[in-house]
């Protein structure tokens, strides 16, 4: 019995081998896809890396409008100047100045102090500090307005201690009431905002994941595009799932090793969180690859076309960087889009990422993610009988 299940194994296992040789030669005559498979990912994390190896933008420009003109002001400007994300790049004496060269987009902000502010300031009538960012640079306008407040907060409580000095109160006396309560902040996970962290742990895996619907689509397409889907399906023997496995078995391979080196470049070289290690992110990887290609073997049997195939294979995968979570949470978005985020594999990747990689938890707390990426790898049995109609009568339609 052994002996025969053996033989049974031997023989799949030599006819998905050969098949998979036939892959390796037809890619061989295809440069265009050993780009797509091998370059593309490879450029994708360089330039991603490289655009983002600050971490967070910094020296940002804006303006600044001084119509007081103090002691108090110009302090205030050094202040704002001192920090690291703005750059002042320009100073005018009216705002409309500094609105027309935000408009000409030469400046993400406006910092305008009003005339008397000090005088103001000093007898208690409340002064008003006015600044303008460009929301339509969202990271930009964002670290430029948080400048811009924390500046302004600052100065307003150095001129109420300064008072309160001047009153008789002592410097713990004055800070116990200019800040009565302390705050700690603690950002976990990624204490030091950096911006390389938050994106491109997802952004290049999206393009990954991405790129293997796409070629597992059209390496299954290609099939009846060339007329040789009678020749793949015997040489498999006529079972429609050796034929699959064995054309996928060398991108997966492939994707395999593009993974492990963003997973180096992250975790080794750029030092980003991993408390799980990288053995466990690599599997987390095979495990998303194998479901993206399972959902793209089930489109590609569905619709029996390649291009339709195709279509929604990128449909799915631009959606993916959306409906993943990492920017939008998942859970106040729409009830129909949140069952859409069931089926992709990006989502789950990214779930899978936050428990291991940052919070280093036990899987066992991600059990569901690992079960819909199982289910997404088994989705093509599904059509194994569709699949075996197709290699035997369905022909290219252009």
């Amino acid at each position: 019995m052994r002996t025969g299940m053996k033989n049974v194994c031997s023989h799949f296992i030599g006819r998905i081998l050969s098949i998979a040789s036939r892959e390796l030669k037809m890619y061989t005559c295809r440069p265009l896809f050993l780009f797509c498979l091998i370059v593309a990912p490879l450029l994708c994390l360089w330039m991603l890396t490289f655009l983002m190896h600050d971490g967070l933008p910094t020296r940002l420009p804006i303006a600044v409008v001084d119509e007081d003109n103090t002691t108090v002001s110009r302090s205030l400007l050094r202040t704002l100047e001192a920090m690291e994300e703005v750059d002042i790049v320009c100073r005018y004496a009216s705002f409309t100045e500094a609105r027309k060269t935000m408009q000409r987009g030469n400046i993400y902000g406006i910092f305008y102090i009003p005339r008397n502010m000090t005088q103001k300031a000093v007898t208690h009538q409340q002064p008003t500090i006015s600044f303008y960012t460009n929301e339509c640079y969202f990271v930009a306008g964002s670290l430029v307005m948080r400048d811009m407040r924390i500046t302004a907060e600052l100065i307003g409580l150095a001129l109420t201690r300064q008072a309160l000095t001047a009153q008789g109160l002592d410097e713990r006396q004055s800070m116990g009431i200019v800040q009565p309560v302390v705050i700690n902040a603690h950002p976990m996970k990624n204490p030091f905002l950096d911006y390389s962290v938050y994106l491109n742990n997802m952004l290049i895996p999206g393009i990954l994941l991405l790129l293997v619907m796409l070629s597992a689509s059209y390496t299954l397409g290609l099939e009846w595009k060339e007329g040789t889907q009678e020749e793949l399906f015997r040489m498999a023997g006529g079972h429609p799932a050796v034929a699959i496995v064995g054309k996928l078995l060398p991108q997966t391979f492939i994707f395999t090793l593009m993974f492990a080196c963003c997973h180096v470049c992250f975790f080794r070289i750029l030092q980003f969180p991993c408390h799980s290690g990288m053995l466990p992110m690599l599997f987390i990887g095979i495990a998303t690859i194998l479901a993206a290609q399972g959902l793209a073997v089930f489109l590609t049997g569905m619709f029996g076309q390649m291009r339709m195939a195709m279509s929604l294979c990128s449909l799915l995968g631009m959606f993916s960087f959306s409906l993943a979570g990492f920017s939008f949470p998942v859970t106040a978005m729409d009830s129909v889009l949140q069952y859409a985020a069931m089926v992709l594999p990006l989502r789950h990747y990214y779930l899978l990422y936050v428990n291991q990689a940052l919070n280093g938890f036990s899987i066992a707390y991600a059990w569901p993610s690992l079960l819909a990426l199982a289910l997404l790898v088994l989705l093509p049995l599904l059509l194994l009988k569709r699949y075996r109609h197709l290699f035997l009568y369905q022909k290219y339609t252009p």
